[in-house]
């Protein structure tokens, strides 16, 4: 019966031995390919580690120039920089304060290894007392619409808060700035206020297509930034709709975007597979926290092996079209390959 089989295509010819299989990836993952989100905090000497983040701390600015050296040593080319301020108000000030944490923490992370490069998240949730995106439509307010809902998130008045803010991480050495409120417009103000002011080389990863996910608990108490009242969904995507991820990633490469980021990256392969068809410029995705979480989690009732899966979850978001990843994955994944 055997001879009756036509076999003449045995694709397991080709997974026989380590060194074919190692000829024959189609997809790489390298320490080079890979962006490390790091919380930066006020105070000396401090590293205050994340509960539902194993393995992931808040650290003060004296901390970031081992921190910035230990990646580099790694071969991991870059952070995505998150500031966490010692006050908060309506406006989120300290974002585009000249000596407030994020410029702070820009300064120090480029002193200590200029090759570093520097994302460096613009989003205002973590500096407002109200933990939404910017500018809140509130009764009694210079920027008050009684057109338009009480607590609601003003685009436009939110635009020139964070054009100020782009301007000052940008003047501290920032090399790209990366806007993640998914306000319309956002993109070009920015450019507009980096070129006008001599930072034309400074460019924007966008947070173009980022939804209005579940995933993002752990980093809501990392950052402190859960919003006090409400939620995000009038500005952030529905995870039902792809159509509208597509227009936002063209929007935003149209304004001038430098590179484009899907985010959360699991849950939405498919979206960035379609991005990757859509755009020729560089693509992100960013494994945000609940992501990584849960495969912790996992690992920590034995359910699963932590670093097979961590691996195998990065080379999914590489193969699904993403140029490079921002994962908290990153130090120890460039740890497993270097072994």
């Amino acid at each position: 019966m055997i001879e009756s089989l036509d076999l003449r295509r045995r694709p397991r010819r080709l997974r026989s031995s380590p060194a074919l299989r190692q000829l024959l990836t189609e997809t790489r993952l390298t320490p080079g390919d890979l962006i490390y989100p790091l919380f930066a905090i006020h105070g000396a000497n401090q590293r205050r580690p994340l509960p539902s983040l194993p393995g992931q701390a808040q650290l003060s600015v004296d901390q970031l120039a081992a921190e910035a050296r230990e990646l580099r040593a790694l071969g991991i080319p870059g952070v995505l920089l998150f500031g966490i301020p010692a006050r908060k108000d309506d406006e989120g000030s300290e974002n585009h304060d000249p000596d407030g944490i994020a410029a702070r923490a820009i300064r120090e992370m480029k002193d200590a290894a200029p090759d570093l490069l520097v994302f460096s998240d613009l989003c205002f949730c973590s500096y407002t007392g109200h933990g939404h995106c910017g500018i809140i439509n509130r009764a009694g307010s210079v920027h008050y619409q009684p057109n338009l809902p009480e607590g609601y998130l003003l685009n436009d008045a939110s635009l020139e808060i964070l054009a100020r803010a782009a301007v000052v991480h940008a003047e501290a050495g920032a090399d790209f700035i990366a806007p993640s409120g998914m306000l319309d417009g956002m993109v070009a103000a920015i450019r507009q206020a980096l070129d006008s002011q001599g930072h034309s080389e400074t460019g924007i990863l966008s947070y173009a297509a980022k939804f209005a996910s579940g995933f993002y608990g752990p980093f809501q108490h990392a950052a402190d930034s859960a919003p006090d009242f409400g939620d995000r969904r009038s500005h952030q995507l529905p995870p039902a709709n792809r159509r509208e991820a597509m227009l936002e990633l063209e929007i935003d490469e149209a304004e001038g975007a430098d590179m484009l980021m899907v985010k959360p990256a699991l849950a939405y392969l498919d979206v960035l597979a379609a991005a990757r068809s859509q755009t020729r410029l560089p693509l992100a995705a960013y494994q945000v926290s609940g992501e990584y979480a849960m495969l912790h989690a996992a690992a920590a009732n034995g359910w699963l092996d932590l670093r097979r899966t961590a691996l195998e979850s990065l080379i999914a978001i590489r193969r699904a079209g993403a140029d490079f990843v921002l994962s908290y994955f990153a130090k120890d994944a460039a740890r497993w390959l270097g072994e």
